[in-house]
């Protein structure tokens, strides 16, 4: 590789800039064969989370905010907790009460992806640290490095926060804690074939005719169909 000098017309092999650097101690640059992004994703999806926190408004004009945690192999999604007052102090505690969450159920986690937002501090991460997890930062302004949680938001905002006028932080913990169960129990998702996180398709049937029934939840907002016998 030849490269002009100051327009000068010198020309200046690739071994020449090589020695020159070797002298100078400076290495060359590390070789890029690793994953991709989207192939470490999709190699490590069953050990990865993903959180973020997603905004509610009040009737009243006040805004809330919920955390959340969602695992990339099953779509699977806890909401944390809601307050008006996202504090450092108060992620951190919402933190260790995950990681003891996950270790006693048994769930291994390698990977929580995180965007750079500051309420996310280093005790926050240390909690997670501490038990095992590294921590990945997203690239700033990047939401597509964290596309599923990102997702996610979108979901619960078009299917529930902008159809329900929100009365209080009681009111809003309790409608997303409905749509969570709904969303891991009844909500079908392309990326797991039309299945629930928490709930496999049922067998196809042998008969041409079933009866379905329909579920409504909160006033009718939400509709959960199911066969039945």
């Amino acid at each position: 590789m030849h490269g002009g000098l100051a327009g000068l017309g010198y020309q200046i092999g690739a071994s020449t800039i090589w020695k020159i650097l070797t002298a100078a101690g400076i290495d060359p640059s590390p070789q890029r064969s690793g994953p991709t992004w989207p192939q470490f994703l999709r190699s490590q999806a069953h050990a990865i989370l993903a959180c973020n926190l997603f905004r509610i408004d009040t009737i009243t004009l006040t805004r809330l905010y919920a955390f959340f945690v969602v695992e990339h192999a099953t779509r699977h999604v806890h909401i944390l907790g809601v307050t008006a007052h996202p504090t450092a102090a108060w992620l951190i505690q919402l933190a260790r009460n995950l990681t003891m969450d996950l270790d006693d159920a048994g769930t291994t986690v390698r990977f929580l992806i995180r965007d750079r937002d500051a309420k996310f501090t280093p005790m926050f991460d240390a909690v997670f640290t501490g038990a095992g997890i590294q921590v990945i930062e997203t690239p700033a302004r990047a939401p597509r490095a964290n596309a599923i949680a990102e997702r996610f938001i979108g979901s619960i905002r078009r299917e529930l926060l902008d159809r329900i006028l929100i009365i209080n932080q009681r009111h809003a913990a309790s409608a997303s804690a409905t749509y969570e169960d709904h969303f891991n129990h009844h909500r079908p998702h392309r990326a797991l074939a039309q299945a629930a996180p928490l709930r496999a398709l049922p067998k196809r049937r042998q008969t041409d005719t079933s009866h379905v029934h329909r579920n409504d939840r909160l006033g009718g907002l939400l509709h959960e169909y199911q066969h039945v016998a």
